[in-house]
């Protein structure tokens, strides 16, 4: 019984539990429901304004691009109304333009038709003075016409003959002033040193006691020394010296070296002397070759027979007035090489020419004859070609055949003619210039004078209070003139006066 009423009341619980959360679950649906409900009213709200948010900026842009469109289209209507106007402004200068041409036209016409008529009226009376003229003169015009081209003939013959001598005198003027510029422009550019070697005659001793030695019993060394190198010794009162006298200069070179050597060992006997002439003659004959080489390599010549540089390198021992003839070979040829690039002639020709000019002198003690045809016979010995074996040949002739020859001659006249290359030139030089400072002093004015650069300027300075500057630049030209007149010179000579005023005081 009980336990049916505890069921009992579990199940009446369990009724009014399952009521109580019914409701409970219908209130929170509705609840939910209403407020559903209330977000749903808010979302509609909001799309509502969005749509007219949205379609009052629509309005409002439509509204700008109207305006925008409206202004554009203003603004070419403007412009279309401009090009118009300006269209109707070139159409009516076009017909005023065309108008003036057809005016401009037709006084054109006019003055044509107007000019034909002068022409015309011109002609006719042309030919009545021309019949008044024939009648007065008793001569028809092809008569007149004949003499006077006879006439004009005679004098353009005249004036033919005039101006060609004119030219031929600037020709010869301009000619003179170009070759003394290639020269002067060759001379400068070859600025070596020039050096006079004496030739060695006299071997010293350090002793007179050597001389006996050299002498040797009953003169066998002497003998033998003469035998051995060909030359003359000769030993006389001299003190502490011995002389060597030979015409081949490689024998003299090769028999001091040999008597220097056998002084210096000491040792001097017959077969000494033999074996030491021997060797220094080898060593001579290597110098040779070595000289020769190094000459044709200065002077920039290339493909020379070996034999023939070797003769070439005989003129290392080689003078002439004191000058060396192999150092003056070079400077030919150097000094022929740029002359002929600057005149336009064969630069190889005169360049070799120039080198081999007095190769002849080499062999002048062994062959008879000028060393200039020598030197020819050498050259065809050797196959050197024809032009370059002229130019050696011809380089001391008056008459030369090829211009590369006279520049052959003119560059040897030009090394020859250096202050210092010779032993008798320098005074000469040293003449010059006092000829030429002589000259500036004897006239009235004149301070001091100073010939300069190897003569070929003289500064002259004058006295401010007796030549004022126009009597300055007379005295320059009366000195020119007078140098002109008395003097020989090579090349050009710049007179330069310098007058100076100096205004002197002191403080006190």
């Amino acid at each position: 019984m009980e336990v049916l009423i505890i069921v009992l009341a579990v199940l009446i619980a369990l009724g009014i539990g399952g009521a109580t959360g019914f409701y409970f679950r219908a209130s929170i649906i509705g609840k939910r429901a209403k407020f559903a409900g209330e977000e749903a009213s808010r979302i509609l709200e909001d799309a509502e304004e969005q749509r007219k948010t949205v379609l009052l900026g629509a309005k409002e842009e439509a509204l700008s691009l109207r305006t925008s469109a409206e202004a554009d289209l203003r603004e070419r209507r403007s412009e279309l109304q401009g090009q118009e106007k300006r269209l109707s402004n070139r159409e009516e200068n076009l017909e005023r333009r065309s108008d003036n041409l057809d005016q401009r036209e037709k006084g054109q016409v006019n003055r044509e038709r107007d000019l034909e008529q002068e022409v015309a009226r011109v002609e006719e009376m042309k030919g009545k003075e021309l019949d008044i003229l024939e009648n007065l003169s008793s001569l028809s015009a092809a008569d007149a016409r004949e003499m006077l081209m006879r006439k004009a003939e005679d004098e353009s013959q005249y004036e033919v003959a005039r101006r060609y001598r004119d030219i031929e005198q600037l020709a010869r003027e301009e000619a003179d002033q170009k070759a003394r510029k290639v020269l002067t422009l060759a001379i400068h550019r070859l600025a070596s040193d020039v050096v006079s070697e004496n030739t060695v005659k006299v071997i010293p001793l350090p002793n007179d006691d050597m001389k006996g030695r050299l002498i040797g019993r009953e003169g066998r060394n002497i003998r033998a020394i003469e035998a051995a190198t060909g030359v003359d010794l000769i030993i006389d009162d001299t003190p502490e010296a011995v002389t060597i006298s030979c015409f081949d200069p490689v024998r003299r070179e090769v028999a001091r070296q040999a008597i220097i050597k056998l002084i210096s060992d000491g040792r001097i006997h017959p077969a000494r002397v033999e074996e030491v002439v021997e060797k220094t003659r080898e060593e001579v004959e290597e110098n040779i070759r070595e000289e020769g080489e190094k000459a044709v390599f200065d002077a920039g010549v290339r493909g020379l027979n070996p034999d023939l540089v070797r003769l070439f390198g005989r003129l290392k021992y080689r003078y002439s007035y004191g000058e060396n003839i192999l150092q003056h070979s070079v400077q030919v040829s150097l000094l022929a090489s740029m002359m002929a690039a600057e005149v336009g002639a064969n630069v190889e020709v005169a360049k070799v020419g120039g080198l081999l000019h007095d190769i002849g002198k080499a062999l002048t003690h062994e062959v008879e004859g000028p060393h200039a045809d020598i030197g020819a016979e050498v050259a065809r010995k050797y196959g050197i070609a024809p032009e370059i074996e002229r130019a050696i040949m011809e380089h001391h002739d008056e008459d030369r055949g090829s211009v590369e020859a006279f520049i052959v001659a003119a560059a040897d006249a030009i090394s020859a003619a250096r202050p210092g290359s010779r032993r008798d030139t320098l005074e000469h030089y040293a003449k010059r210039l006092e000829a030429l400072e002589e000259v500036a002093l004897s006239f009235p004015g004149v301070e001091k004078c100073y010939a300069i650069q190897a003569g070929r300027e003289v500064r002259i300075l004058v006295k401010s209070t007796d030549v004022d500057d126009v009597m300055a630049s007379k005295l320059a030209r009366d000195v020119v003139k007078k140098v002109e007149d008395t003097l020989v010179y090579p090349g050009l000579i710049k007179i330069t006066v310098i007058r100076e005023t100096r205004s002197v005081e002191y403080a006190r």
